[in-house]
């Protein structure tokens, strides 16, 4: 007979310290609340954005913000 040795089981502690560290990290980047925005884009318009972002080694939420930031600058 085959034996599995199985690890211990995860603690809710660690997973919530390191969900309070990255909401606290986010947080800290900006002095704004962040909202999530969905958008459906086709396959190969999502292809061409992600390689150049990789090329730049840039996030594309970060490359899409921007472009979102400029096409929509604040008023006043």
């Amino acid at each position: 007979m085959k034996k599995v040795a199985i690890g211990t089981k995860p603690t809710k502690a660690k997973s919530d310290a390191s969900a309070d560290a990255w909401v606290e990290k986010r947080a800290a980047a900006s002095d704004e609340m962040m909202k999530r925005l969905t958008i459906d884009v086709s396959a190969s318009l999502h292809g061409r954005i992600k390689a150049q972002c990789a090329l730049r080694g840039e996030k594309m939420a970060d490359a899409i913000r921007a472009l979102l930031e400029d096409h929509f600058p604040e008023a006043g």
